[in-house]
């Protein structure tokens, strides 16, 4: 795109007349959008995507932010000499994990997106699976098979959880507000006990309870590829499974499309997977025909 392009009046209202018909599909409707990875750590990225989670809102639609913050745990940890315990290649989150979890979680990087929200003219608000309930978690354990002796075993992950029960009580008193909520995967055990929670399945679990028009998952990665290596568009449920059986999809994207399969059971229209690191993702997939990434259905 050229200069001219960019400032061109009537190409200006040309992109948003073609954008109208995106808009009204989208008109009060409610948008999940978990968003992570290295996106979330560059700043120029990070405020541009808070300037379109604005323009969302001030398009009659509802945001609702979801956030992880991986690698600003790792650094925090570093820093505070806390040195990670793993078992079978997962991460045991301990007391002393869970303190600096909760504080990068919950503190400095949820603050951090709402600030940028705001400072972009919107009204972020800050929360955590904690707030009034919002998310109740389950602790989570992981089978996995011993590769020296072949016996399957059960490892404790301390305290790492898994969505149980959602609340929708918070966000059905911001949503429709002019207010933003941006939440962080941080939740309460029915012992009152803190657990640490995947951001992906936090996102899944609040989509499908608020029954979503879109579930979108911002990765650092174009969406679910074939084996060539190119974007798949679009994909049904039965699609996936198939994909996943004959190892098309693998690693670390099973997780991602299970958690995509489990918010359309719920009920959510449909979850996108697409590039989180690629300028305005979220406008380009919501407001244009051909999208961002890869739409996954019912």
């Amino acid at each position: 795109m050229n200069d001219k392009t960019m400032t061109d009046p009537q190409e200006q209202a040309r992109i948003l007349s073609e954008a109208l018909p995106h808009m009204q599909r989208y008109d009060e409707e409610t948008i999940v959008i978990k968003y992570g990875g290295h996106a979330m750590g560059d700043e120029t990225l990070a405020r541009s995507f808070a300037k379109d989670i604005v323009l969302l809102e001030q398009t009659a639609i509802n945001p609702v932010v979801v956030h992880g913050g991986g690698p600003q745990i790792n650094a925090m940890l570093k820093k505070a000499g806390v040195e990670s315990q793993f078992a079978a290649g997962l991460r045991i989150t301990d007391a002393a994990t869970l303190e600096i979890v909760e504080m990068v979680l919950a503190g400095s990087i949820n603050k951090q997106i709402v600030g940028y929200i705001n400072a972009a003219g919107g009204k972020a608000i800050g929360l955590c699976g904690k707030d009034g309930n919002m998310v109740m978690a389950k602790k989570s354990t992981r089978r996995v098979v011993d590769p020296d002796s072949n016996i399957e075993k059960v490892v404790d992950l301390g305290f790492v959880g898994e969505p149980d029960k959602v609340d929708l009580t918070v966000l059905n008193t911001v949503l429709g507000k002019e207010l933003i909520p941006v939440l962080a995967p941080v939740c309460a055990g029915a012992d009152g006990s803190s657990y640490n929670v995947n951001a992906d399945t936090f996102a899944g679990a609040i989509a499908g309870a608020l029954k979503a028009k879109r579930f979108l998952l911002l990765t650092d990665v174009p969406g679910v590829l074939d084996k060539s290596k190119q974007l798949i568009k679009e994909m049904s449920a039965a699609d996936v499974r198939r994909l996943i059986a004959d190892g098309t999809i693998s690693g670390g994207m099973i997780p991602k499309v299970e958690t995509c399969l489990y918010a359309l059971e719920k009920g959510v229209e449909g979850v996108v997977i697409l590039d989180g690191k690629v300028p305005h993702a979220v406008l380009l997939e919501l407001f244009t025909d051909l999208g961002s990434g890869t739409l996954i259905h019912r």
